[in-house]
């Protein structure tokens, strides 16, 4: 398994069963590192739905009870084991990535560390388990991101923003 996407690469590989194996090898080592209870992270992103392409970086679900009060001992256990918190400013989310290697060119893996069973969290699992129980809007979903990367290919903000519509969609299903 090939992890990793240098700054503002955009590009999809495809589905392989080795992203699950990857998280739960992470997953246990944050366990381990942490005070986190393993019901607190789950895997997220396209890398947690079955069969479909994705960009070959591993993201992460972590909760906590207050974001705004996040123990530091979190912050520093995740360091320990090789995340490191990005500049990255998102309502409700710290952002934490690992690295290839001290270049810090190439990410392989991110953690999103929100609020446990709050509205971004019950947001992002349910799009995960939604796409991986719907046929139709999986393929819906993946014609989106190969129709971007055979087109447009800009940038990583440009191909968030361009999958955004659907996954507003998606996510509000959860709440009808």
């Amino acid at each position: 398994m090939d992890l990793g996407l240098k700054f503002d690469e955009v590009r999809l590989v495809e589905y392989t069963s080795e992203w699950i194996e990857e998280f739960i090898r992470v997953k246990k080592e944050i366990i381990e590192n942490t005070c986190l209870e393993d019901i607190r992270i789950e895997h997220i992103g396209s890398t947690a739905i079955t069969g479909m392409a994705a960009k070959p970086i591993l993201d992460i679900l972590v909760g906590v009870d207050d974001l705004q009060n996040s123990d530091e001992t979190i912050f520093k256990s995740l360091k320990k084991i090789g995340f490191l918190r990005l500049r990255v400013e998102r309502p409700g989310e710290v952002v934490f990535a690992k690295f290839t290697d001290n270049t810090y060119q190439e990410k392989t893996h991110y953690i999103h560390l929100v609020e446990y069973k709050k509205e971004l969290w019950n947001n992002l699992t349910f799009f995960r388990d939604y796409l991986n129980t719907n046929e139709t809007a999986r393929k819906q979903y993946l014609d989106i991101k190969l129709n971007y990367v055979k087109t447009s290919c800009t940038g990583i903000n440009e191909y968030t923003d361009y999958k955004e519509e659907f996954v507003k969609i998606i996510f509000n299903k959860r709440r009808s």
